[in-house]
């Protein structure tokens, strides 16, 4: 380890895991993760991220602090309204934790700069608020063949799962195409309860830690739904679609797609 002992002492709770210990927090250090979406889910999963030492933190957004996103994306603070979210995640990192190396990208991701982003990254995470963002950031991970963290919430219930290209059912394989407009109410329309976003932001956090230090049994082939209202939980079995139009065994789509995106989707 290359650790200081300010360093040793603020991951020590990591390091006296047997499954983490020493060689563990150095690949947390060493790692990269790119969080599309700095709202509801990228918000908890940002800063966990952080608090654990994860060397180089991405985050894309396009959007300004909105005063409705205070109620969950807890990231931002009542005098971030207006600004950037980029800007405002950036602080709050390294406000936690000064080791954290956080590249921002002040924009929204489409198929002209998706691959270029997060082709520096070992993993992916997909925060986003609607359809045709998910489907393009899937695609873009697995044809760059990046680990991906899906997550998403509507009102009382959240779902999330892991993508790993080549090996697992990707979000294609599950959902196959976007829903045509207007079909999926939006978070304004329907609500989300905030907490909710907390609890999957989490999450996406603690499969991003596994998948670098490699331990665990991650949500591959796997996507865990919450219900909040009836505190529970339900786990669903995945498999790859030989027939997906993307990874399967002819597959059809060969270049990005930037879908019409609608307002608000599962975040």
């Amino acid at each position: 380890m290359n650790f200081t002992e300010e360093q040793i002492n603020r991951y020590s709770r990591h390091i006296i895991l047997p499954e983490v210990g020493g060689k563990g927090q150095q690949k947390i250090s060493n790692g990269k993760v790119l969080i599309i979406g700095a709202g509801g889910l990228g918000a908890p999963a940002a800063l966990y991220l952080a608090a654990g030492g994860v060397g180089t933190i991405g985050i894309a957004d396009g959007d300004e602090v909105d005063l409705t996103n205070l109620q969950r994306q807890i990231i931002h603070h009542t005098p971030d309204v207006g600004r950037p979210k980029v800007i405002s995640a950036r602080e709050k990192i390294q406000q936690i934790n000064p080791d954290v190396n956080v590249i921002t990208y002040q924009t929204r991701v489409d198929s002209r700069n998706i691959l270029e982003i997060m082709k520096d990254y070992d993993v992916v995470m997909d925060g986003t608020d609607n359809f045709a963002a998910k489907f393009l950031i899937n695609d873009a991970a697995v044809m760059a063949g990046k680990p991906l963290i899906h997550g998403g919430i509507l009102r009382f219930v959240g779902q999330i799962f892991t993508i790993v290209p080549g090996e697992t059912a990707c979000y294609r394989c599950v959902f196959l195409s976007p829903p045509p407009p207007n079909a999926v109410p939006t978070c304004k329309e329907a609500g989300v309860l905030g907490a909710i976003a907390g609890q999957i932001g989490v999450l996406q956090a603690i499969e991003a830690l596994k998948l670098i230090i490699g331990i665990g049994k991650p949500l591959k082939n796997r996507l865990l739904t919450y219900d909040a209202l009836k505190l529970k939980w339900r786990e669903i079995g995945l498999k790859k679609n030989p027939d997906c139009p993307l990874c399967g065994e002819n597959p059809k789509i060969r270049s990005l797609i930037d879908y019409e995106q609608t307002v608000c989707e599962l975040k």
